[in-house]
């Protein structure tokens, strides 16, 4: 995955600034830095939810915001190129976004079947699979609105994962939550690090979380990678002022 000279506005306010960053294939990258830096807006733009104004994203050395036409030209990708490439992509939000009406079963098989095409039985059979490895295999048959927050976050996790994407996206997976369940949230997602080779890009202010399982942190400021290196480096001896402020900082809300 490959941001090339990216550039993403809303109104006059430039929230990516000609951004230039990749990801390697099973790489786990953090972004960190304050609000309005730019990082949910990374993983909005991978998602389809935002296009870009200037600039390409790139996925498997495919084009992924723009589609090459027959002469060998780039221009911006349609609806069908778009939904191709994004069956690539998992993301995980900060509102848990089940379908309330639907028992927690249905909500992981509802896109591997619809959308994949998956047999009923196989998507049943994985998303038994999935919710024993998030801690939930007794809770298959239960609603969203009989689960606690943390419980309904691992079910989302299990859901994105049932689509076997190449790439996660993690946006504040966290913040929703009461304090006291996100531990086991974020437990479940180290286990998705340790034994899986998705590639993820994640959105935390979890500091000792994204110092567990990231190959790599990216810190942010106004559309712009400030720092980037190994989360010992980052956490531990950060060369940029910025983030050292802003570390103090969040460290200090702790």
């Amino acid at each position: 995955m490959k941001f090339d000279q990216v550039v993403k506005r809303f109104g006059s306010n430039t929230v990516l600034d000609h951004l230039d960053f990749s990801v390697d294939r099973g790489e786990r990258v953090t972004l960190i830095g304050p609000s309005g830096s730019g990082k949910t807006t990374i993983l909005r733009l991978l998602m389809t939810l935002e296009k870009v104004n200037d600039g390409v994203i790139w996925v498997d050395d495919e084009p992924f915001s723009h589609m090459r036409t027959p002469g060998g030209q780039l221009r911006p990708a349609n609806e069908k190129h778009l939904s191709a490439i994004r069956r690539k992509i998992g993301m995980v939000f900060q509102q848990f976004n089940l379908f309330p009406n639907m028992r927690v079963l249905q909500n992981i098989t509802e896109a591997p079947i619809h959308v994949l095409g998956q047999d009923r039985a196989k998507a049943e059979a994985r998303a038994r699979e999935l919710l024993e490895m998030v801690g939930l295999g007794d809770r298959a048959d239960a609603h969203p609105s009989q689960l606690s927050g943390g419980q309904q976050q691992r079910v989302a996790i299990a859901r994105a994962l049932a689509m076997d994407p190449e790439i996660l996206l993690l946006d504040e997976v966290t913040s929703a939550l009461d304090p006291e369940l996100v531990a086991d949230v974020l437990n479940v997602l180290r286990d998705v690090a340790r034994e899986t080779d998705i590639t993820m890009l994640i959105v935390t202010h979890e500091m000792q979380f994204a110092r567990d399982v990231s190959h790599r942190v990216l810190m942010f400021d106004h559309g712009r990678i400030v720092e980037s290196g190994p989360p010992d480096q980052i956490f531990g001896n950060p060369t940029e002022e910025r983030t050292q402020r802003f570390l103090r900082a969040v460290l200090e809300e702790r």
